[in-house]
Order: C-alpha cells, then structure tokens, then sequence
C-alpha cells in the first residue's frame, strides 16, 4: 500500500488555511497536511476582537464579492465551501468621503481606484488638466510595460487628480504612495485596457465596461460572525494537523522531498515532508529559500512593506455623518490616512448602547515615524484629528484599540508580477514540490490571497503527480 502524501504549510494566514482546504478537496484520500504557524494564532490580518462588549475587526474588515472577470470571487466561493454563505452580510451605508481642504467631500463616481472616467464628476473634488489626456495615436501603455500609477495619471490629468483623488485611494488598501505602485500590479483592468485604449479617459471606461456589475449587486462582503469564523472554519475543513507556536527555521531539500528544521535552535524538530507550500510574507520566504534556491531568494527578498497600526474606539452617541468613513490624501497633513465608521456602515454591528465603533488607519510607506508614538498618544492624535476634520469634538472614548501591523503590507513597484513570474518559474524548474503563495506575489485583498493559496496547491498536487505514489 502506497504511503500517504505528506505536505507542510507554512504559514497559518488565510492564504495557507485555504491552500490546506484545497489540498484536502483535491489531493488523494489520507493526505498528510500539517500548517505551521510560528504565533499563537491563526489567520494572519485576519483577527476578530471585542471592544466594549461587542465584536469588532482588528484586522481586514471585508472582502470584494466579485472577482476581476465578473464571477464570484474566490473569497465568496471558499466561504460558500465552509458553508458560511449565509452569514455574509453587505455594508448599509456605501458612500465615502475625501478630506480636501480640511473638510468633508463626497468620493465622486464614475472613477476606477480615483482615475476618472468622467472628468465633470470630479470636479467638486479635483481640477483634472484634460488637455493633456490627448489621443496620441497609440495605446498608452506598450506590450508588457509597466509603469507606476502616479506617473500616468499624473501625465495624463494632472497633479491635483493623483493627490487628492488616486493617491489617497490607494493609500488606504496598501497604505503606499501612488507616484511608487505599480500599474499592472495594483490596477490590472486598467492596465489591460491601457494597451489598448489611447487615452486614460478612455482606458477608465473600458475597464469599467469589462468588468460589469449587476445594478445594485453589492461590492463589498463580510462575515456577521466576524472574519475569524472564517479562519476557524477553514482550519476545520481542512482536516490539517494545526501547529502554533511552530516557527520554521530551515528548508532542506531531501532525494524524497524536504526536510523541516522547526523549533527553538536548542532544541530543533526535525520534520520529513514530500511537498512544502510557503505562505509567509515574502522576506520570511526569502530566508527560508536561502538555503535551497538562492537566486529566488534575493528576487522575493527585495519586496519591501509598509507598516500601519489601526486605532479603534468606541464613542458615546457621536454625532457621525452618514458615511462609511473617509480617505485622506497625505498632502492635507494628518496623521490618519484613513477611516471607517463601522456601526454606520456595516448595518449587523449597531448597538442598542447606541455607541459607535470608529476605526482609523495611520502609517504611510517611507513615513512610518508617526507609529514611534505609544497606544496612548496614537489614540489622543487619532481623537483630535478625526474631531477636526468632522467640525465637532467628539466624546471621550470608553474604550480603544490599537492594532499594530509590522510590515503589513506589500509595495509593488513597476515590473512587480514579472519579477514574480520568473522566481516561480525558476523555482518550479529547480524544486516542482515547493510553492509560494501569498499577498507578497499576488496582491493584497482576501479574494486574492485566497486564490493564491489555492493555486500554489494546485501546483503542489500536479508536482507530485496529481495521485498518491
């Protein structure tokens, strides 16, 4: 009788958490799947909390519905195979806002990620400098370039477009700076169309028509339970033996498959496998890649991260706005880069105590000094400024929250996916029974993340011969 598949994770994020579920669904029957996780607890920038007694995200807070070509995204088909379906729940109040001039603006309509696709709607927000987005009589952007999104846009429509509207957009999901990020990586609609479409106008509405939404069908998705469930349904699922407190130290590759070096240094485990999956952030990779595939090291190992912290309170009957939160672009001068009004947003969170959960978001890319501040000044800060830009003093909170995130979140500078591309390919031609998988490859967001654990199993299954030797 053939042995069973044995098959380690690294990483207990919710991209190695759906890898391991994927592998359970595929891979043959009695598969050997052990994830490890070097914290206490599962599920990465997935983490369910309480804050005054009632639950609250101290982490990712909801996940796209739909994915890039129009189905369902593949957070939304794993949560349908954990059978949490109906549990998701969409937001009540979808509308955001910019600070611009130290007040209050509605986000204008019509723009993909803050590139306009209608100049007239962004006028009460930013003046777009039309004359320069002219049909030059070729697509914007060559066969397999890429460029950052900052430098088209500003190109194209000028400076006010990029900082008060792009800029910010994008600071709030990668917490970087738009002159930086990568088109191709970030925008991958908007670049596809860019290669075709001869003005960034024109290339906005292309993108926008190829990826069309249902009237009304929601953009935005979470879990009434709180984002956890998820991971512990996933964990559950999987069937996968559950290591915390499991740090991997080395990787050696072994004539079977791979040898796990896990534990403190005095004293190691020493852990045979046929196939590892690693779902780590990509400078953990690197280390552990050293050793068996030094040139994909160094190519993952140059991905840099921007750190945040994320400021929850729970205010008194403030009087809030009835926004979803606001964006702030970094040329106003706050500390905040972002803010979310959950219990007026997501409808499931309201209180019957009538206090409300406001979160805010601080830490920039190459301007991370302000989370040098302790717990206690970060929340005073956070208190004055969001005070300020709503126009009223707001209440003393009766509790708070402060969520630090080292090294959070990628920075995807232009050639990003093709630099991605070829470490896996040298990798798959080096070592086919090991796999990379996670936000440092693929891009941020739960869908994303999701898909990459799950192809990265994939890989894992066909390597090893898609049935048990």
């Amino acid at each position: 009788m053939a042995r069973p598949w044995r098959v380690a994770i690294v990483g207990g994020g919710i991209t190695g958490l759906a890898a391991a579920v994927r592998l359970r669904d595929r891979a043959p029957t009695g598969t050997e799947i052990t994830v490890y996780e070097q914290s206490g607890r599962l599920g990465g920038k997935l983490r369910t909390g309480e804050l005054a007694g009632g639950p609250v995200e101290f982490g990712a807070e909801s996940f796209l519905m739909r994915d890039p070509a129009g189905g369902e995204s593949a957070a939304v088909t794993l949560i349908r195979r954990l059978g949490l379906a109906g549990s998701i729940v969409h937001p009540t109040v979808g509308q955001a806002a910019l600070v611009v001039d130290g007040g209050l603006r509605p986000v204008p309509g019509g723009t993909l990620v803050g590139v306009p696709g209608d100049l007239d709607k962004v006028a009460a927000v930013a003046q777009p400098a039309a004359a320069a987005d002219r049909d030059g009589g070729a697509p914007l952007l060559p066969p397999d370039a890429d460029v950052s999104v900052g430098a088209l846009v500003r190109d194209r429509l000028g400076d006010e477009v990029v900082d008060r509207l792009v800029d910010p957009m994008l600071g709030g999901v990668y917490a970087g700076r738009a002159d930086d990020l990568s088109l191709v990586t970030t925008m991958p609609a908007l670049a596809r169309a860019a290669r075709v479409e001869h003005t960034l106008v024109g290339a906005v509405r292309a993108a926008q028509a190829a990826t069309p939404r249902a009237p009304g069908a929601p953009v935005f998705g979470t879990l009434a339970g709180g984002l956890s469930t998820l991971v512990e349904a996933a964990a559950r699922e999987s069937g996968a033996t559950i290591r915390r407190d499991a740090a991997v130290r080395e990787l050696h590759p072994t004539p079977t498959g791979w040898r796990l070096t896990v534990g403190p240094t005095r004293d190691p485990e020493f852990v045979e496998v046929d196939a590892v999956l690693l779902a780590v952030p990509a400078r953990s990779a690197a280390r552990l890649l050293a050793g068996p595939a030094p040139e994909v090291a160094t190519a993952v190992g140059g991905l840099d991260y921007a750190s945040v912290a994320l400021v929850t309170m729970a205010l008194p009957e403030p009087e809030l706005p009835e926004l979803s939160g606001f964006l702030v672009p970094a040329t106003e001068g706050l500390l905040i880069k972002a803010s979310t009004f959950f219990t007026t947003k997501w409808g499931h969170l309201r209180r019957p105590d009538g206090l409300a959960l406001v979160r805010a978001s601080v830490g920039r890319y190459g301007d991370e000094t302000s989370l040098q501040l302790t717990d206690d000044d970060l929340v005073a800060t956070v208190h004055r400024e969001l005070s300020k830009v709503l126009g009223t003093p707001l209440p003393t909170p009766v509790a708070r929250h402060v969520q630090r995130w080292g090294g959070a979140l990628p920075q995807y500078t232009p050639g990003h996916l093709g630099r991605v591309a070829a470490a896996r390919t040298a990798l798959r031609a080096a070592h086919p029974t090991l796999a990379l998988a996670g936000a440092g490859y693929d891009g941020v967001g739960i869908p994303v993340c999701v898909r990459s654990g799950e192809t990265a199993a994939e890989e894992i299954i066909t390597a090893l011969g898609g049935s048990a030797a």
